[in-house]
């Protein structure tokens, strides 16, 4: 028996294999290109309409209900379509179908699907077999929207397919809305009075009174608290406070209390009243709406001021001490007299002062010095070398003068003469006679030697007048030494205690 191998033909078989490999393509998609022209050529066209997407859509179908399946249109018994399902398709040559809103509505813990006309959320809720209470709220992608506001336009997105569908319709798909109803629950309000309830959406139960316009002042108490969760039947208690004008320590406050007297109002604002303060109303007096209460800080104080008595200074002589030295023998006291008052404010303000009594502390003591009265002779020598004794040294305040300067006129009958009578000279010095008895000799450093002959206006206590010819006339004007020579005059002519002006500088 003979063989073939694989992959090989007979001679006489090879030609025509090869042929019919080449033409049964051919064939094949002639024979499908005569069927779909026999299709086309019998079946019907239709103009179809879906959400506004128009496509013509070739069927055998005889009613408009199989051609919708043969468009892929899928229909939900709210759907629209014009005309009926059951409509021949000979009798029209135009479909519309109208699909309705896709809403997905969240209530009470579950997701509804609901195809719906309704243009407001409230319709939407009605098709969905929804009853709505008037304090229920609606969330439109949690932005909360009024029952009879206009929902938006319907929206589409690109449908997910893994195919290029033909009709427009099958590339789009209505976007889903979402509703969410967000239930009131009742709230039982004690205010005060008798109570009542309110239903609220909120989630706290300071927004659930705010919903209701209740309204929660500062120094008002709410049981629970207002940021509490609100549940269903929960009792809310509302404490009033009652509203103050308070004038203390020179303020003015204006708040509110839940106090019941006027001690409460006080003691919940940390005023404190001691026991001469003054408050008006009374603190037992029961709180009202728009009470003025005034509080007046009273206070006393024992006040003692004193009356001080300056001292008398006593100089007593003291032969036993030199002349110009002084001994403080006591130094005295000023005398101090009080004086006690009870003085009474009020606000800072003094409103009442009352004498107690009054008391000499002290009684002034006199303030005794003893003065040198022992005069004994003292050698001094000049610049130049002359020696001269004499009995007292006085520092004073030197000036100079002459006839022509000592303001007398030259008219005059005395123009030229001193006090004494004696002819204007050098040598005669104008002086204090209190001080230094005239005809007194002195001796004035940078002067020379000098007779107290002569006084003037001008010339008193510590003062000197060192007298010139007009020819020979030299200004001064400082201080110096002036030694009272030798002998001393007699004691009635000698001031003991020398007055100190002007004051000698230190």
């Amino acid at each position: 028996m003979a063989t073939t191998s694989v992959g090989t033909y007979p001679p006489n078989v090879r030609p025509r294999l090869w042929v019919w490999d080449w033409a049964k393509p051919l064939v094949v998609g002639l024979t499908l290109v005569c069927l779909w022209g026999v299709w086309a050529a019998t079946a019907t066209a239709v103009q179809v309409t879906v959400d506004g997407n128009t496509h013509t859509v070739y069927t055998h179908r005889r009613e408009v209900e199989g051609l919708l399946l043969d468009a892929g249109v899928v229909l939900h018994p709210t759907d629209r379509v014009a005309p009926a399902v059951d409509t021949p398709l000979r009798q029209t040559a135009e479909v519309v179908v109208t699909r309705a809103r896709r809403v997905q509505v969240v209530v009470d813990g579950r997701t509804l699907e609901v195809a719906s006309w309704g243009s407001t959320a409230r319709a939407v809720m009605e098709d969905a077999g929804l009853a709505v209470d008037p304090y229920d709220r609606a969330l439109l992608e949690d932005q909360a929207v009024d029952w009879d506001a206009p929902l938006p336009p319907i929206s589409y997105r690109a449908a997910r397919s893994q195919f290029a569908p033909a009709a427009p319709w099958a590339r789009m798909e209505i976007a889903p809305l979402q509703l969410r109803l967000v239930r009131a629950l009742p709230l039982v309000v004690d205010d005060g009075g008798l109570p009542f309830v309110v239903r609220t959406t909120a989630q706290t139960v300071g927004e659930a009174l705010r919903q209701a316009e209740i309204t929660i002042y500062l120094g008002d108490r709410v049981i629970p608290s207002l940021g509490s969760e609100v549940s269903s039947g929960l009792r809310v208690y509302i404490q009033r406070s009652v509203p103050v004008m308070l004038s203390a320590d020179g303020k003015v406050l204006k708040t509110r209390t839940r106090g019941e007297t006027v001690a409460d109002a006080l003691a919940a604002l940390k005023i404190g009243v001691n026991g001469h303060d003054r408050v008006e109303p009374p603190l037992t007096t029961p709180l009202y709406e728009g009470v003025r209460i005034q509080v007046t800080r009273v206070s006393e104080e024992i006040e003692v001021t004193e009356q001080i008595a300056p001292f008398e200074t006593v100089y007593l002589a003291d032969g036993n001490l030199a002349i110009d030295t002084q001994q403080v023998v006591s130094a005295g006291a000023e005398g101090v007299t009080r004086t006690r008052y009870r003085v009474r404010y009020e606000d800072g303000q003094e409103v009442a002062r009352v004498l107690e009594d009054t008391w000499v502390a002290q009684e002034p003591q006199e303030r005794v010095i003893a003065y040198g009265q022992r005069i004994e002779p003292r050698t001094a020598t000049a610049a130049d070398g002359t020696q001269f004794t004499y009995w007292r040294r006085i520092r004073m305040l030197a000036s100079s003068y002459s006839a022509g300067t000592a303001g007398v006129s030259p008219n005059a009958p005395n123009y030229g003469r001193t006090y004494t009578g004696e002819r204007m000279r050098f040598g005669i010095v104008a002086v204090d006679p209190s001080v230094i008895p005239l005809r007194s000799q002195v001796y004035v450093d940078g002067y020379g030697r000098g007779d107290a002959l002569d006084t003037g206006s001008a010339v008193r206590a510590r003062r000197i007048d060192l007298g010139y010819d007009d020819a020979n006339l030299v200004l001064w004007n400082r201080w110096v030494d002036v030694y009272l020579l030798w002998p001393p005059p007699p004691a009635g002519q000698i001031t003991w205690v020398l007055p100190n002006w002007p004051r000698p500088p230190q």
